[in-house]
Formats: structure tokens, C-alpha cells, sequence
């Protein structure tokens, strides 16, 4: 499909003449151009405002009413009148990019911002959903539409502890009964859907923990904390007490991604850092993962005599696919 220079524009209401239900050919134009449009200019969370305003531009040409995220960046949007009483169906996509170069050549739709890409497919997604909500409107100004629909646009997905907060701070779940998402997966053939009941993706957590007593002469390491040996202990003992603390089947996982202390091989250093995720599959064991981490940390750092500073950064709770949901899709 050859790419366009520009979006076109359709009059309120006007989808190409298609069939209920069914996308123009005009209209899967424009979305793909809309999708590379995103892609060359990609923003980082609670920075999506030229992302939310090509959106809200959009919804408003076909008669919607969107509305802004009181953090300045998202929105939502009802297509169809709520009834206030029948649960609606919302749809989410997440709108922001991460902080990594577009590495790929030969496309004009690369990334045209240093080291910003949407490299986990959010303007596929946003798209996506702009699209559904396109088609929707069409049905209702048809009488087609038997419910109000939401379209939830999040900020923020990629940092914790996410904007999901604030997207649910601002009311995005008001009146709404089921919430369908989709998402990427290039281990998933084109034409193809992937669907599970259950656990799909894990929370989240960010953990900090820093690491001081007094150093020394490698040639005296019983006059020290031995903090090379403590953040150690603390690397490999902590995720091994973790794994016996909570049933297996939770998913509860602690990996490490940074270990820094010391600079001199004869030096005992008086400072250590170590940073990680938690990530967990089952929400009871992911509420009381906090508690069990800092317990553990305590334990493995108080046998070394080493002070430990825990800094726990909760992110959001997994997302678990109900069965019925699961079998209307």
C-alpha cells in the first residue's frame, strides 16, 4: 500500500458509502495514512498532545464529543447516547511511544523524532480503535447501534505507575461493564487473532533498592560490610525466597536489570544499588508482592549487616481475560 502525504478528510458523518459494519476503501485510507502519521511523530507518556489532538480532531469531524484526560493528555469518547443504566462496552487503546531510536530504513513513515519510536505498536492500536469508533458512529446515525460505546485513548501506558490512574481518576469506567483491548504480537501470523482466558500479561512493579555500611581493605572484609557480597546474596536469595513464598502457579517473578557497587578491586565500597521488575499473574499474590519483597530484602541484607533502602514502585494490576468476554470475541 503506497503511503499519502496527507490525510484525507471526510465530511461528519460520511464514511465512503460502505456497507454496516464494513470499512471504505476511502476510509481504510485514511487510517493507514493516520497509523504513519503517528508513527513519524511518536510521544513519550503524558507528552501525547499532538497524538491526542489528531485524534480528537478526527472524532469531532465525524460528530463525536470527545473529551481530554484532566492530565492534559488522552481522552475518551461515547458513541451513541447512554442510557444510564445499560452497561456499556468500552474499547482502549494506549497512545504513547517509548524512548528508543526507529532503527528500520526504506519506509517514509519512519519516526522523525531522535530516539522516539512506536516500536510496541501504540499507533497501531490507536488506530485501531479511532477506526471502530469511525465505523460505530456510522451505524448509529443509521439507528444500527443498540448500546452506547466508549473509546478510552490512554496516555501514559509505558511508565508506572501508568496512566491508567489518571484515565480512571478522570472517569473513563463510569457506566462501563466490559472493556475489549487489543494489542501486537509478532508471534502471531497476519489474518490471525490471539485469544486466552485468563492471565494474559503480568503486572508490573519497579523495584529500587540501595545498599550502604561501612567499606575497607579487601584485605580486612571482616572490619566492613561486605557490600559486593550483600548485593549479591541479595541478586540471587531474594527472587529463590520469593519463588517459596507464594504459590507457583502465581507467576510472581523477581529479574534484575542493574547491579552497580565499587570501583577498585581492593576496595570494599560503601555503597551498592540493584533495580528489577516484579512482575505477577495472579492479583491476590501481585497486592501482597510489596510486602513480601521488602521482607525478604530486610532478611537477606540484615545477615550481611548491611542498611537497605527500598524504594517499591507499584505499577498496575495484571491483565486477567474473563470467559465471557473471551467467548463473544
Amino acid at each position: 500500500m503506497k503511503s499519502r502525504a496527507s490525510r484525507p478528510h471526510h465530511p461528519a458523518g460520511q464514511s465512503g458509502g460502505a456497507l454496516p459494519g464494513r470499512l471504505s476503501d476511502e476510509l481504510r485510507a485514511e487510517l493507514i495514512a493516520f497509523r504513519r502519521d503517528l508513527h513519524m511523530h511518536p510521544e513519550l507518556g503524558n507528552q501525547e498532545f499532538r497524538t491526542t489532538a489528531a485524534i480528537k480532531d478526527r472524532l469531532e469531524k465525524a460528530g463525536l464529543k470527545p473529551k481530554v484526560l484532566a492530565v492534559g493528555t488522552g481522552l475518551m469518547c461515547d458513541v451513541g447516547e447512554w442510557d444510564g443504566v445499560t452497561p456499556m462496552l468500552a474499547l482502549r487503546a494506549d497512545i504513547d511511544a517509548l524512548p528508543i531510536p526507529d532503527t528500520k530504513a526504506g519506509v517514509p513513515y519512519r519516526s522523525t523524532v531522535p530516539d522516539r519510536a512506536h516500536a510496541c505498536g501504540h499507533d497501531v492500536h490507536t488506530t485501531t480503535v479511532l477506526g471502530a469508533g469511525l465505523v460505530l458512529a456510522g451505524l448509529d446515525r443509521q439507528g444500527l447501534l443498540p448500546n452506547a460505546v466508549r473509546l478510552i485513548f490512554q496516555p501514559a501506558e509505558e511508565v508506572l505507575p501508568g496512566g491508567a490512574v489518571d484515565a480512571i481518576a478522570s472517569g473513563v469506567l463510569e457506566g462501563v461493564g466490559r472493556i475489549i483491548g487489543v494489542h501486537c504480537d509478532p508471534k502471531v501470523d497476519v489474518g490471525r487473532i490471539g485469544l486466552r482466558i485468563g492471565a494474559i500479561t503480568s503486572a508490573c512493579d519497579r523495584l529500587e533498592i540501595t545498599l550502604d555500611g561501612p567499606g575497607g581493605h579487601t584485605a580486612r572484609p571482616h572490619l566492613t560490610t561486605d557490600l559486593v557480597t550483600a548485593a549479591a546474596r541479595i541478586a540471587v536469595d531474594v527472587p529463590a525466597l520469593l519463588a517459596r513464598r507464594v504459590d507457583a502457579r502465581s507467576g510472581l517473578a523477581l529479574t534484575w536489570g542493574r547491579l552497580e557497587t565499587g570501583h577498585a578491586p581492593n576496595v570494599i565500597p560503601q555503597h551498592a544499588e540493584l533495580s528489577g521488575t516484579v512482575r505477577c499473574l495472579n492479583l491476590d499474590a501481585w497486592r501482597e508482592a510489596a510486602d513480601l519483597v521488602h521482607a525478604a530484602v530486610d532478611e537477606v541484607a540484615g545477615m550481611h549487616r548491611a542498611k537497605s533502602v527500598i524504594n517499591y514502585v507499584r505499577g498496575v494490576p495484571p491483565v486477567v481475560n474473563d470467559a465471557e468476554s473471551i467467548g463473544l470475541l
